[in-house]
Parts: structure tokens; C-alpha cells; sequence
């Protein structure tokens, strides 16, 4: 009987014992975390972070539990500011580029500016695979297939009308001179060249937007067209102009900014943005900081609004470039670049009139920042784009790394909000291209003129919620026309949500071949 019970309990216990000494399998707790993705690990290009601030103008990583509680950030991970996994990835397209722009139809057709210098004008390429292949959509000339309607282009300008679908090109000429061209079907057929009358000189930065006719402007046009252009001169300021009629005629130029701030401090602007109540707004240094110029009568008077002083503008190439963007409940969202040579970001929510505090938006690699770009989507939602170097080096001719083999370059970046107004956004930031595979290697290109990016980048949002963003591929010599966006990420437009998936691409997409 003994020996019995002696066996039963070595039965009863033989499993526990084998689990401890003998080769049975012990399951291992799932990872779990916000940040732990069913599409796997974080890419080395993606970074969630927080802003940072005035007082402590650095990112802080959204990832480090220990840097969140440092910061004395208390993280709301759930609803607008939810992660998700993200990836970003950039296509050629086979065509050159400067100062690049681009416009999405509600198609999904893509459409990028490629500039061929004197001769033959601005051609405008489309994809309609998402970026995967690219077609010359012209416009052509009557004579012969090669050449542009307009073939004396220094400065190439796209622009979609979303209230319309109505793909928009603007030129200028020596700097004298400019036209309007626009089609209604995608880029099949163009309309003739419109003249648009200049009264200073120089006529350059030029830009155009839309917007719904105001209460008690008498239109002949379901949409207002409002463009505005450097004078070359900071007392002059900008000048503007507006078309009732669908972009054919054009009004007399008149200042930008109110009379009152006459004489102006700067000169140059970014790109001109409309929103659905009706205003128009452009941004510009004030002589006090960065500002946005807003319209409420289709550009026949403006307001100045400066947006802060305690963030000044980068002292170099972009020292004048403040972008703006309006959501769809109206919003304001503006970006620039700082004298930490960062990016700085913030955002209104009455038409400019008060400002939230500045956030720098950078991801915490980046050390230098240039060509601030902004789009914005569904109320709150924002994808700023900039160009950024991780590593400060001096780099040699094909030469991409520093001091121990670090990489060195330019890249281009899109940081995306989903929850803006947040007391403490959760940023995603994504860089295109691959860090053996910069951009530029130009020692400062974020603070200079450097190859296709001339004097801007553009970026903007399908209707389908995917940000885009316009680049030139330098490094090889050829300015390439790039088209970055994101193959996994957060939509923009909707119900907060992935969107589907995209192929990589990188360098192996580049068509063009290198000159050297």
C-alpha cells in the first residue's frame, strides 16, 4: 500500500519536475506595447516622437518610457494618437525636376512638375499606378510634340484646385512675365496660355490656390483663383491677384499685407493656401517673426498675424519661407524653419487671429533642417515635409561619410500628426530614402540653393489619406524627380485608420542615368 501511494504521487508531480529539469517547452509572454506592431519591428527610418517645446526645444521618443516621464509628458496613446505601424519609401519617375511641385485629381492621378529650362517650358508628368510609372502629359504645342505651350519657363509651378479637380499650371518667364494654363480632364487636353499682368519687377515665387467665392463677391466662377508673387523688393512686399472667372482674366496686382504695414520686412513668401470658408492665406516673415497674411474678401484686403517671437526664421536661403495650410474644419497650420535651423510648427484655430505655442517638430535624429513644406487633411491632421541631415559633416565630392564612417547626406522627411491639437501630438516620422542613400551630399544644402530642390519642395495629401511628397534625387547628379509617400502608415482623410500597402521602392526605382 505504501509503495502504491509512493507511485501516485510520483505520477501526480512527474509533470512539474520535467517542466523544471526535462525538456518541456515553456511559453514566453507576447511582447505588448503601443508601439509593438503585427507588421514588426520599427524601421530604422521611423520615428514616433513628441515635440518639442520652447523651454526644451527637442524631440523626445515616444518609444523610451523613460524619456516620456522625463519630460513630464503624460502619454495618451488611444483614439487620434494612436500609433500605428508606418513606413515610408520614395519612386522615380525618369524626369528631371526643380523647385518641385505637385497635384493630386480625385482620380488618384499624380501630377509633377518637370522643368526643361528655355526652350521647352514646363512639362507636366502624371502617374496613375501611384507613382509606380510616369507619362510626359504635355502641354504640348500645335507644332510639334516636344514642345510646351509656354516653352520659356524659368520657374515651373502645379497646383490641383480640390473644389473643382482642376489641374493648374503657372509660369513665369525672365522673371517678367507669367501664364495660366489649366485642364479639367486629367491632363488629356490644356487650355490656351492666359496672360497674367505684371507691375513690378521682378515677377517671381509665384503661387496660386483656391477657394469657395465669399459672401458678397460677385464670381463667374464656382471658385475664386488668388496667386501672389515676390516683387524683389521687402518694402514692396508681395503682390496678389485674384481671377473671378476661372483663371482667363486677372485682376490688377496689389499688396499682399495691410497698407498700414507698409514698409514690409520680407519679401518672399511660401505657397498660397485657400480653405473651404472662403479665406485665403499665404505665409511671410512680419518684421516681427514668422506670420501668416490672411484674406476673408478673395484678396482684396489682408491681415497680418504674427504667429510668434520667440521662434525666429533660419538666417539663410529659407530665412523667408513660412508655409500654411488649412484642414477641413478650417484650421490653420503653419511651419518654418528656426534659427536652430529645425523645424518649428504651429497652428490656429480662428483664422489665424491667435496662435498655439510653437513645437519643434523634428524626429531626434535630425540635426539641420531645410525646404518646410506643409498639407493638411481632415480637422487636425497634418504631414509637414522638410529635408534633414542627421550628421553635421563635410563631405567631399561622392563621398557620403564623416568621422567614423558616419553617414552623411540629405534626406527627405515627412512628419505626420494625426491628432494636432493634442496637448502633446504624437508625431510619426518617416524619411524616404535609405541612409546610404541620401538626397544631396551638398555640405549645407538645407541652408542653400541646392540642385533640384531650387527654392522649395511641395507636399500633399490623396483623397484616400496618403501623404506624397515632391524631391529631387541630386546625389548622382541628374536631379531626378523623386516622389516619396508612405507604403504603411496612418490615413489622413476619413476614419482614422492604415492605409492599404505599397511596394518599395528607393534607388532601384531611380530611371535617370547619372552624367559621371
Amino acid at each position: 500500500m505504501r509503495s502504491l501511494a509512493g507511485l501516485l504521487v510520483f505520477l501526480m508531480i512527474a509533470p512539474a519536475i520535467s517542466g523544471c529539469f526535462g525538456g518541456g517547452e515553456r511559453s514566453e509572454a507576447e511582447p505588448e506595447g503601443p508601439f509593438v506592431f503585427s507588421e514588426g519591428a520599427i524601421p530604422a527610418t521611423t520615428w514616433y516622437h513628441y515635440p518639442g517645446t520652447l523651454a526644451e526645444p527637442w524631440a523626445v521618443d515616444a518609444t523610451d518610457a523613460a524619456a516620456v516621464a522625463a519630460a513630464n509628458i503624460t502619454a495618451n496613446l488611444t483614439g487620434g494618437s494612436t500609433p500605428f505601424y508606418s513606413n515610408g519609401t520614395y519612386y522615380g519617375t525618369g524626369w528631371d525636376t526643380f523647385e518641385p511641385t505637385i497635384g493630386i485629381t480625385s482620380s488618384g492621378a499624380i501630377f509633377f512638375t518637370n522643368y526643361n529650362g528655355l526652350g521647352d517650358g514646363t512639362h507636366i508628368i502624371r502617374s496613375r499606378d501611384q507613382g509606380q510609372t510616369w507619362e510626359d502629359v504635355g502641354p504640348f504645342g500645335q507644332i510639334d510634340d516636344d514642345s510646351g505651350q509656354t516653352p520659356n519657363s524659368n520657374d515651373p509651378y502645379l497646383y490641383v484646385d480640390k473644389f473643382t479637380d482642376r489641374l493648374v499650371k503657372f509660369d513665369m518667364h525672365v522673371l517678367a512675365a507669367m501664364f495660366v494654363e489649366y485642364s479639367d480632364d486629367d491632363g488629356e487636353t490644356w487650355s490656351i496660355p492666359y496672360t497674367v499682368e505684371g507691375y513690378y519687377q521682378p515677377q517671381d515665387h509665384q503661387s496660386i490656390a483656391s477657394m469657395p467665392v465669399p459672401d458678397g463677391t460677385t464670381a463667374f466662377h464656382e471658385v475664386l483663383y488668388i496667386y501672389c508673387i515676390n516683387t524683389g523688393s521687402s518694402a514692396n512686399g508681395p503682390q496678389c491677384s485674384r481671377s473671378i472667372d476661372g483663371g482667363r482674366t486677372w485682376d490688377v496686382q496689389r499688396p499682399g499685407y495691410p497698407i498700414e504695414s507698409y514698409p514690409q520686412c520680407s519679401g518672399l513668401h511660401g505657397h498660397v493656401a485657400g480653405g473651404s470658408d472662403g479665406s485665403v492665406y499665404r505665409g511671410n516673415p512680419s518684421c516681427e517673426g514668422p506670420a501668416v497674411y490672411r484674406s476673408l474678401d478673395g484678396g482684396q484686403s489682408w491681415t497680418e498675424h504674427t504667429i510668434t517671437t520667440a521662434v525666429g526664421m533660419q538666417q539663410g536661403w529659407h530665412a523667408h519661407e513660412v508655409s500654411v495650410a488649412v484642414d477641413e474644419g478650417g484650421n490653420v497650420h503653419a511651419t518654418w524653419i528656426g534659427t536652430d535651423h529645425k523645424p518649428w510648427y504651429a497652428y490656429s484655430r480662428d483664422q489665424g487671429e491667435t496662435w498655439s505655442e510653437p513645437m519643434m517638430i523634428a524626429a531626434p535624429s535630425v540635426q539641420q533642417s531645410g525646404f518646410p513644406t506643409i498639407f493638411a487633411g481632415d480637422e487636425g491632421r497634418v504631414v509637414i515635409g522638410y529635408i534633414g541631415e542627421i550628421n553635421d559633416c563635410e563631405v567631399g565630392e561622392n563621398n557620403t561619410t564623416g568621422p567614423e564612417n558616419e553617414i552623411c547626406g540629405w534626406g527627405g522627411y515627412m512628419a505626420v500628426l494625426t491628432d494636432a491639437f493634442a496637448d502633446h501630438p504624437l508625431i510619426t516620422t518617416v524619411v524616404v530614402n535609405d541612409p546610404d542613400d541620401p538626397l544631396d551630399i551638398s555640405g549645407d544644402c538645407g541652408n542653400i540653393r541646392c540642385g533640384g530642390f531650387g527654392d522649395f519642395i511641395d507636399v500633399e495629401i490623396d483623397d484616400e489619406g496618403r501623404p506624397w511628397i515632391a524631391l529631387a534625387h541630386n546625389a548622382a547628379g541628374n536631379e531626378e524627380a523623386v516622389i516619396g509617400t508612405l507604403m504603411a502608415g496612418p490615413t489622413l482623410y476619413g476614419e482614422l485608420g492604415p492605409l492599404a500597402p505599397l511596394p518599395a521602392g528607393g534607388q532601384s526605382s531611380l530611371k535617370m542615368p547619372s552624367p559621371f
